[in-house]
């Protein structure tokens, strides 16, 4: 495979770069970025062992489109028992979740740094039969380095952006090479579809992982202990928050005036707890991380622990996801909520969802507020006619089951690249 200039010169910067990759990577530990005990598997090294027969590799980035896999291992489980399967993201909290949610037996590893010696590594220790990446994760080195050793790759719920198709078009060899390294993309809406053939891809049909699945679970005894602490009242949750968003829930919340309502935000980072307390002057707070359990006193309680969103929504009787009221974050899945029959809020900045959330809201089953005067609006109107909430939980749900189908749709345009 001849490789065009571009991508010479981009694999022989990132080789020259790459002595430099442990200071940048301990860098970020200091920031919290990643974990220092496995700092080895981004250089490519691990010390898990491989097991023996055919390997599946699963790639998703970040929470969501590792969440999104998760139907996929399910189903891969399944119905080819006899498959290794290995799942790789990119930062701590996925990490972190899918240690918690990955069935027993499904290797978990950090992908690579897309440098020469790490993507090197990497391969050589798991020798993969099939590469799976879902939305955006386009590699050259990774994924070029894969191609030539003979691994299929598929990438599904591909997303590309405006901005992504511009930048790949500034180098249309490059892009038509790594697109063509590709044995299926599945592209998860229409504009990427356009822009994936724009590029010279060859694009499938439609297919987003992210609308199948099932709710999220939860500790039922838990989920009744927070009820009886709650004490009956009404609960608003601010969902998977950024930086910039909690002070919209917060003063959303603020201005809608509801006395005999618990707020409850649950930031998309948990880590960033204390911070969102700090910003909670006037209310009586309890944070979750903190071991502090709410109260009939407490007035807001800031859900800062991770893996507990099933718990959440189904607590909440409205639910304002957050991603959405701010430029450049695109929103976060809908469905999760929906599964668990639960009226939604989001802003009008959800470019990653954007079908989905036309759909829920074309079926009254979520609303756009554009900023904290519209929050409080529906939050209150929500509060005076819980029937209305209800109805549209409703709607979400019933939008939710119909969705199942694109899992099966997957799985049938995997099966020719599955190892024999």
């Amino acid at each position: 495979m001849r490789r065009p200039l571009s991508l010479k010169l981009y694999a022989s910067a990132l080789g020259l770069l790459e002595p430099l990759a442990r200071p940048l990577l301990e860098r970020r530990v200091k920031a919290g970025k990643e974990d220092p005990a496995r700092l080895d598997e981004r250089l490519g090294r691990s010390t898990a062992d491989r097991p023996e027969g055919s390997l599946v590799w699963l790639h998703g980035v970040s929470v969501g489109e590792s969440v999104s896999l998760l139907p996929l291992v399910s189903a891969l489980r399944a119905s080819r028992p006899d498959l290794a399967l290995l799942v790789t993201s990119g930062t701590r909290t996925s990490a972190e979740l899918l240690a918690q949610r990955l069935p027993a037996g499904v290797i978990h590893q950090y992908a690579p740094l897309d440098a020469p010696g790490a993507v090197t590594r990497f391969l050589d220790r798991w020798e993969p039969d099939l590469g799976v990446l879902v939305e955006s994760e386009l590699w050259p080195n990774l994924i070029l380095g894969a191609h030539e050793r003979g691994v299929k790759l598929a990438l599904l719920s591909a997303r590309m952006t405006e901005g992504s198709a511009r930048g790949w078009a500034r180098a249309p060899a490059a892009a038509k090479l790594v697109l063509d390294a590709f044995d299926l993309i599945l592209p998860q809406d229409s504009a990427t579809q356009t822009r994936l053939k724009g590029l010279g891809a060859r694009a499938g049909p439609l297919l987003n992982l992210k609308t199948v699945g099932e709710a999220l679970p939860f500790d039922a005894a838990e989920l009744a202990r927070l009820r009886t602490a709650v004490g009956g009242r009404r609960v608003v949750l601010a969902a998977n928050t950024h930086p910039g968003e909690d002070e919209i829930a917060i003063e959303g919340f603020r201005q809608a005036g509801l006395t005999d309502t618990l707020l409850v935000i649950a930031p998309r980072h948990p880590a960033r707890g204390e911070a969102v307390a700090a910003m909670l002057g006037g209310f009586k707070v309890a944070r979750r991380a903190a071991n502090q359990a709410p109260t009939s006193q407490t007035t807001a309680y800031v859900a800062d622990t991770l893996g507990e969103m099933g718990l959440l929504y189904s607590l909440a009787d409205v639910v304002v996801m957050g991603g959405g009221f701010l430029p450049g974050i695109g929103g976060h899945n809908p469905l999760e909520p929906a599964r668990l029959e639960r009226a939604i809020l989001t802003g009008p900045h959800t470019f990653n969802a954007t079908a989905l959330y036309a759909d829920l809201f074309a079926e009254a089953a979520a609303i756009e507020a554009a900023d904290s005067a519209a929050i409080a609006r529906h939050l209150k109107g929500l509060n005076d006619y819980p029937h209305i909430g209800r109805r549209m939980g409703e709607a979400a749900l019933a939008y939710a089951q119909r969705q199942g189908g694109a899992l099966d749709q997957a799985m049938a345009l995997l099966e020719p690249l599955l190892p024999a």
